[in-house]
C-alpha cells in the first residue's frame, strides 16, 4: 500500500484510496519457456514469439518478444500477490477491461513489474463493489511501459 496513508485498506475505507498507488509487484522475468507455453495454449505461434533463430535474423527486435496478451494475463496473479483484496472481501472475480494500450514490446529475458493505482470503487448493491484499477506493466531499464490497462474486478462482501 502507498506510504502516503496510514488507514487500513478495507471495504469501508476504499474511497480514501481512490487515486492512490496500491502497490508495486516484485520484478519477474519473461523467459522463452513461458512464451512458448502461452503460444501453445492460445495457438498464437507467430514466429516473432517462438522462433528464436528467425527472430535473431529477421525481427526488428533481434530476439523473440512476449505476446501482449501474455503480459496482460499476468495482472490477476500480480495483483493477488500484492494483496489488493481489501479487508472484508469474501471473493473477487475478473470483470473485464475498460482500456488497454500496448505501449512497447517485451523482449524475451525482460524483467517486468506491475504498478497499480485505484481509480474507482463503485457500490453495485447486494454486497458487490466494482473496483477499477490502472495497471502499468513496467519494463526494467525502460522509460515506457509494456502496457497500461484499466482492469475491473467485482468484489463480493457477502454471499449472494
Amino acid at each position: 500500500m502507498s506510504a502516503t496513508t496510514k488507514k487500513e485498506y478495507s471495504i469501508e475505507t476504499l474511497n480514501d484510496f481512490i487515486g492512490l498507488e496500491l502497490g508495486t509487484s516484485e520484478w519477474f522475468t519473461i523467459d522463452q519457456e513461458r512464451i512458448n507455453q502461452f503460444a501453445e495454449v492460445t495457438g498464437d505461434n507467430q514466429w516473432i514469439h517462438v522462433d528464436v533463430e528467425r527472430s535473431k535474423k529477421e525481427s526488428p527486435f533481434k530476439t523473440t518478444i512476449a505476446h501482449g496478451f501474455l503480459s496482460l494475463a499476468m495482472i490477476p496473479m500480480l495483483q493477488f500477490k500484492l494483496g489488493l483484496l481489501p479487508k472484508g472481501v469474501l471473493q473477487a472475480t475478473n470483470y473485464g477491461l475498460n482500456k488497454v494500450r500496448f505501449v512497447q514490446p517485451v523482449p524475451v529475458g525482460s524483467r517486468l513489474r506491475l504498478r497499480v493505482v485505484l481509480l474507482f470503487a463503485d457500490d453495485k448493491g447486494f454486497g458487490r463493489i466494482l473496483l477499477t484499477t490502472k495497471n502499468t506493466m513496467e519494463i526494467e531499464g525502460e522509460e515506457r511501459p509494456a502496457f497500461v490497462a484499466e482492469s475491473l474486478a467485482m468484489l463480493y462482501t457477502k454471499n449472494a
